[in-house]
């Protein structure tokens, strides 16, 4: 009989989950994801008009590894100044044999880190070697993990940071280790920069093509709804476009719909091999997000979770 879901908060899903296990998984679950080796729909949403957001429901299921997982994640337009948070998630771990919920836990942690770390694999991919500028437009947390990650992986020489405010922008300073450069403008940002990170809440182009170096990599995270925009067209026309899922893309991707640009590949495309990197071209990685970096995530916290608990109990 199958006992009582462990409940695992986000105080513990921090201190079980570290970017040097995550990534090696991550980067094999898209390839599996571009294999076909996952079953896994685009995210359904259920508008919460009342207060400018979406509930999103995010299933996914890998047979040959019997992962059965689903987030449930509400995300909103805020208006500039709100204090309540842009995202709430909770992943849910199932046995996918018997039915029962195996944990519930935090995925503020999970959301951060996994799209960091597939942020970062996109860089690792796409982006030329010799890096040295990196550019972060927003200053949540998402701009924090993606700092925190590039940091870590990448040695560049120089971090730049934009927020719509100068206080936001000091927030963000005080929260992370290492060096950072405030800007007073996008373009103050972006201009000479190897990699640019977007993590904004913007709804309309804030990221322009005519101020990014060629051959910069640009790791676009937010706007993830079908009316919503980061880049404008000259950027997404001119870039070659890579995503974590094209049929993704095609369904939530404001960038990729309104501007008409073609998707050349998903990232397990290049994983797998079957799709080249145009290293030496200007090259966009449009992320969605999708369910099976949060299920790899969440089963590698609950391993990680087990794992501790047997050494307590020894």
């Amino acid at each position: 009989m199958a006992g009582s879901p462990v409940i695992i908060s986000e105080q513990e899903v921090a201190g079980l989950l570290q970017y040097g296990d995550l990534i090696p998984r991550l980067q094999e679950a898209l390839g599996k994801f571009s294999r076909r080796e996952v079953d896994q729909p685009v995210r359904t949403t259920v508008p919460l008009q009342k207060h400018n957001g979406f509930l999103g429901l995010m299933p996914t299921y890998i047979e040959t590894e019997g992962l059965l997982c689903t987030k449930l994640v509400c995300f909103y337009q805020r208006e500039a100044g709100s204090t309540l948070p842009s995202t709430q998630a909770t992943v849910v771990l199932l046995d996918p044999e018997y039915g029962n919920v195996k944990a519930v836990m935090d995925g503020e942690v999970i959301t951060a880190m996994r799209t960091a770390a597939v942020s970062a694999i996109s860089a690792k991919l796409l982006m030329r070697p010799q890096a040295e500028v990196l550019a972060i437009l927003g200053t949540g947390k998402q701009a924090q993990s993606h700092y925190n990650v590039f940091t870590q992986i990448f040695s560049f020489k120089e971090v730049r940071v934009w927020s719509h405010t100068k206080e936001r922008a000091e927030q963000f300073m005080s929260s992370v280790t290492g060096p950072v450069t405030p800007c007073v403008s996008v373009e103050a940002a972006v201009r000479g920069a190897d990699a640019i990170v977007t993590v904004t809440r913007c709804t309309e182009p804030v990221l322009f093509g005519e101020w990014v170096k060629p051959g910069a990599h640009v790791a676009a995270v937010g706007a993830c709804r079908p009316n919503w925009r980061e880049l404008d067209d000259v950027l997404m026309k001119e870039a070659v476009v890579y995503a974590d899922s094209r049929e993704g893309a095609a369904t939530e991707s404001g960038d990729v719909i309104l501007s008409g640009a073609d998707v050349f590949a998903e990232l397990g495309d290049v994983i797998n091999g079957t799709k080249p990197a145009h290293r030496e071209k200007t090259t966009v990685f449009k992320s969605l997000g999708m369910g099976v970096q949060d299920a790899v995530s969440a089963k590698l916290v609950f391993d990680q979770w087990k794992h501790f608990l047997s050494r307590k109990l020894k």
